[in-house]
């Protein structure tokens, strides 16, 4: 009898994503429909963690086969066949013209303008440079360079694949009683049509784990793992604003600094021995710094706002660097006001996707593949189907939009492919679908009520040290609810039977 009140009570169980979202009770239909309430899910090996990471695994393998036309020679053989089929990558394109085809090391070796069309040095991130080196390292150097250029993708889509795998794992573990939601981040069309387009898959699996380790209460862990992600990419140190912010609010500081510090030193311990050099004196190595400088100097560039605002006024916005900064901080002031001054204090998982968001909604340029970076936060964040889709839809367009326009361009007087109008729509509608998402996360902050994560009672079930933490600083009307200690999570319902 006691086996049995553990097996039926609601806080010893998953959660049923078809129990609760009607999205995903009605796709469910095609496998059998929802679970009963007595079944028992992810019993034996099947675990839920398992059948996420398999699913994960599955399509990713599926967005592999979608680059078959250029695996084919899409790659090779024509300027557009590689856009008509939507199947562009920049790993193959970059094995050569980035100098692994003939064993120059990044960073610390120049490429020859024959071979990279002007750029000096790899314009990447140290530890992702580094990825792509152990790849090229994997890669047999005989044969036409075409071969080579093949089995450095193949090479790198089974780094990717790992990657993948970890991501769904740490996402499925990082909410304990939720790991079913991690199916958003495996069955996410964008996610598998962009996983092998660029090395971001990297960054995306070490900020994710970073985010399980804090979930943990681990915070030097995800102090060392996100500091490691953003020498990977840029934007996984976007993270600690968020962090200072609920740490100061739950009056965590310490947990905060902690992680902050080893953040700080796992990016020194990776960046120094390429950043600093002793040749003629002390200094900082160009190599290391081409990576900000590029981003620093690129014009206007694809899939962002300011794109569409250069087309169709003629104006080529040589100041967007200061525009970009001066909206990226009105986001961030939004995103602290709304940490401080909310009812109830966010989760982590909101407040990430919001920073993430405002980051990419504000950039000068918007790669089809950045959407990974958004996807395990968004399934963090707002786990209902329907609202996942919307977004998922707008992404995919997108996906489309762009290739068919450089399709347009490329394809000389035959014009074939969207015109820049079309294009123009496409980055529209994927900036709506993202404020669409980023509308929805705050509404939840707001009134945590309408939260799916918080509506069985739970507070912040990702957010390790924060967890059910009572307020120590709160801005506005917060005040009220958090007057005695643990009064908010009273009022709010996160002690409710």
């Amino acid at each position: 009898m006691e086996a049995m009140s553990v097996r039926e009570d609601p806080q010893a169980q998953p959660v049923r994503p078809t129990s609760e979202d009607p999205v995903a009770a009605a796709g469910s239909e095609l496998i059998g429909g929802p679970a009963g309430r007595r079944a028992l899910l992810g019993t034996g090996w099947w675990t839920p963690v398992r059948i996420v990471a398999i699913v994960a695994i599955g399509m990713f393998a599926l967005g592999m086969a979608q680059k078959l036309p250029c695996y084919d020679g899409g790659w090779f053989y024509g300027a557009t066949a590689q856009y008509t089929h939507a199947c562009y990558s920049d790993i193959p394109h970059l094995y050569n013209g980035r100098g692994f085809a003939i064993d120059l090391v990044p960073y610390f070796d120049r490429i020859p303008d024959s071979v990279s069309g002007g750029m000096q040095y790899l314009e990447y991130p140290v530890l992702t440079g580094l990825f792509m080196e152990v790849a090229s390292w994997m890669t047999p150097h005989g044969g036409s360079i075409q071969d080579r250029e093949q089995i450095y993708w193949l090479v790198n889509a089974g780094m990717l694949m790992v990657c993948t795998a970890v991501i769904a794992v740490c996402v499925a573990r990082t909410h304990r009683r939720r790991p079913w939601d991690a199916l958003l981040v495996a069955l996410a069309p964008a996610f598998a049509l962009t996983a092998t387009i660029n090395w971001d898959l990297f960054a995306v699996a070490l900020t994710a784990a970073a985010l399980l380790m804090w979930s943990r209460s681990r915070p030097l862990a995800a102090g060392v793992l996100l500091g490691l992600a953003t020498a990977a990419k840029l934007y996984p140190g976007l993270l600690l604003g968020p962090l200072l912010l609920l740490c100061l609010r739950a009056g965590r500081l310490r947990a905060f600094w902690t992680a902050a510090g080893g953040a700080l030193a796992a990016w020194l311990v990776v960046n120094l021995p390429v950043m600093v050099s002793t040749q003629g004196g002390l200094h900082i190595r160009d190599g290391w710094k081409t990576f900000y400088t590029f981003s620093q100097e690129r014009p206007v560039d694809f899939g962002s706002l300011w794109l569409i605002i250069s087309q169709r006024t003629g104006n080529p916005l040589e100041d967007v660097n200061t525009y970009g900064t001066v909206l990226m901080v009105l986001a961030c002031v939004g995103v602290a006001a709304l940490a401080l001054c909310a009812p109830r204090r966010p989760r982590l998982a909101q407040l990430s996707f919001l920073i993430v968001a405002a980051f990419v909604l504000t950039n000068k340029v918007y790669s089809p593949q950045y959407v990974l970076w958004l996807i395990p936060l968004a399934a963090l964040a707002r786990p209902r189907w329907r609202d996942f889709l919307v977004w998922q839809a707008c992404e995919v367009m997108y996906f489309l939009g762009i290739w068919m326009y450089l399709a347009y361009t490329g394809s000389g007087d035959q014009h074939r492919g969207l015109p820049a109008e079309g294009y123009q729509l496409a980055i529209a509608v994927h900036l709506l679908g993202t404020l669409y998402l980023c509308a929805l996360i705050v509404r939840d902050a707001l009134v945590p009520e309408r939260d799916p994560v918080r509506q069985d009672g739970s507070d912040d079930p990702g957010g390790g040290v924060l967890d059910r933490a009572p307020d120590a600083f709160v801005l506005g009307e917060a005040r009220r609810a958090s007057r005695y200690e643990g009064a908010a999570l009273v009022d709010w319902g996160v002690h409710r039977e």
